[in-house]
């Protein structure tokens, strides 16, 4: 099924990996000889550029370090502070757990960069799948935000909004897409998934990828038509739009394709042409995968890529494992990657270094198999030794009591323990995050939990095996250092108002990541006004 282009993109995927080291050593290289007279790197390398050099003294930092340096040049210093090439603007990432969204600079190299990847990533899909541009049209989910204009006159605007607002993007939209640009831009999200999701069915015979950046969006979107399903038949059988549907860029929209079509109305609930539902399912996202493989009824789940506001990173070589199995293929040309070892316990927990611990950095070509590791990416945008945070494992450090430390990996291990003892029990975890409690002592973890019950049952008491985490915990627990486990449960919907909040904080809706642990002290009001049940563990663990 792959065509002649496809063939090529494979080709040159394959001789990028098997010359890594060698791509490796010359990324680093470019961006050391075009940056070590930055005011950055020049108090560490003194404007030299061996590698050994950059390895023993550039350190490993976090965006914190270089946030000063960044925020210098959004507030309209030269870039040179960074690197010598001009920077054109900055993504937004899309972290939510941490507050504020960070910004990456963005400079015409990084550009190309992104412009190399979009034509790389899909090509081990279209190998399997046929090439989708050529065969009809994606069901795609897309939000984007207004930019955001820094001291400097410099644009911010997350990855996926950049793309939005691309000339080339929008020039191929309504070939390749269902959703028109006035539903992507929509400000109310809501009113945005609507009508792209109306678009969507009108056109369903044209259909044949749904997706979104993010396995939680595509979810959301489902739920959105289970509960607005008979709305939406019924606008496309009468050939006009709802009248909650009140954005003007919409309602255009929809005027210049919708007619009366009852006969379409009547067959939305047949299975329409997708071959594959795209959208990034491992790291946080994995929890959604079940239930999102309960409602795609066969249909692969692809998750093409690995790639972040920081650096691009990969490529998903085997579209058809299922989202448990994805791995993906390093690009050695898009950024120079170093590896930190990190202690895997064997329990599901993973033991952190500290910036300043004494641990070598392993490279790409390096790394073991079955090893734990911290990605650290040096960039031609300014990022030097540069701890991403989230990826290899997870390995964030989200709920901390103490000396205790429970990663983002081993709340999903009890998560999903969880689920297997909810299941007999007639319920559904659907939706969950956590908290710390310190406002006694000691303090004590707090999971939120959205349960969803089987022909209409009621959650009234939890498991007393639910109410604990890993080994670790339940030492510290015993010795009264942790005072007992605290679940909330919530009503249905709750974290659909949490993602609401932060979107209405500039979050994009297609680059939301529900937090993991909640810092936020307003999201932490959404949450608690609506606490359905609250459940304590009974006693310490024996």
């Amino acid at each position: 099924m792959a065509t002649n282009g496809c063939e090529g993109k494979l080709k040159m995927i394959e001789e990028l990996t098997t010359n890594a080291e060698q791509i490796q050593d010359e990324v680093l290289g470019e961006i050391l000889s075009r940056n070590a007279g930055t005011e950055y790197l020049r108090g560490f390398l003194h404007s030299q550029t061996e590698k050994q050099l950059f390895k023993k003294n550039v350190p490993i930092v976090t965006y914190e370090d270089l946030k000063p340096y960044i925020d210098r040049i959004a507030n309209g210093e030269t870039s040179d502070i960074l690197l010598a090439e001009p920077i054109t603007g900055f993504f937004l990432s899309s972290r939510t757990s941490g507050g504020q969204p960070k910004l990456m600079p963005v400079t015409a190299e990084v550009a190309n960069k992104w412009e190399l990847f979009r034509g790389l990533y899909e090509s081990p899909a279209i190998k399997h799948f046929g090439d989708i541009n050529q065969a009809g049209k994606r069901l795609e989910l897309m939000f984007g935000r207004p930019e955001i204009e820094t001291p400097s006159g410099l644009k911010a605007a997350s990855v996926s909004t950049s793309i939005y607002n691309e000339c080339n993007f929008r020039t191929i939209l309504s070939k390749l897409y269902t959703s028109p640009i006035e539903t992507i831009f929509c400000p109310d999200p809501n009113q945005g998934l609507y009508c792209q999701l109306l678009f969507g069915l009108i056109q369903r015979d044209e259909v044949v990828k749904v997706g979104s950046v993010f396995t939680s969006t595509v979810l959301r979107g489902i739920k959105f038509v289970e509960n607005h399903w008979q709305e939406l038949c019924y606008d496309i059988k009468i050939g006009q739009l709802t009248d909650w549907i009140t954005d003007s860029g919409c309602r255009n929209a929809a005027s210049l394709v919708m007619k009366p079509n009852p006969e379409q109305a009547d067959l939305i609930e047949t299975i329409c042409n997708s071959r594959c539902i795209g959208c990034i399912c491992t790291g946080i996202m994995r929890q959604y995968t079940t239930e999102l493989e309960f409602y795609s009824r066969g249909l692969p789940l692809v998750s093409d890529l690995y790639a972040c506001s920081e650096a691009i990173c990969g490529i998903n070589l085997e579209p058809l494992h299922k989202p448990c199995d994805v791995s993906y293929t390093f690009l050695p040309n898009m950024a120079y990657f170093e590896f930190l070892p990190v202690k895997n316990e064997g329990d599901g927990s993973i033991e952190m270094k500290s910036n300043n611990e004494d641990t070598e950095l392993v490279d790409l070509v390096n790394v073991k198999a079955g090893q734990c590791y911290e990605l650290v990416v040096t960039t031609c945008a300014g990022l030097y030794r540069y701890k991403v945070g989230d990826v290899l494992m997870r390995k964030n450090v989200i709920l901390s009591v103490d000396q205790e430390k429970t990663s983002e990996t081993d709340l999903f291990k009890v998560v999903t323990e969880a689920k297997a003892l909810l299941d007999p029990l007639g319920f559904i975890l659907t939706e969950y995050t956590s908290y710390v409690d310190t406002s006694s002592a000691p303090g004590h973890y707090v999971l939120f939990w959205e349960i969803k019950g089987k022909e209409g049952k009621h959650c009234k008491e939890l498991d007393p095996k639910i109410m604990s985490l890993h080994y670790t915990y339940k030492i510290y627990r015993k010795r009264n250092i942790i005072a007992a486990l605290e679940i909330r449960v919530v009503k249905q919907g709750c974290f659909e108002a949490l993602m609401d909040y932060y979107v209405s904080k500039g979050t994009s809706l297609s680059q939301y990541k529900k937090p993991s642990c909640i810092k936020s002290e307003e999201a932490l009001k959404i949450l608690d006004s609506r606490v359905i049940g609250k459940y304590f563990s009974p006693k310490p663990p024996l």
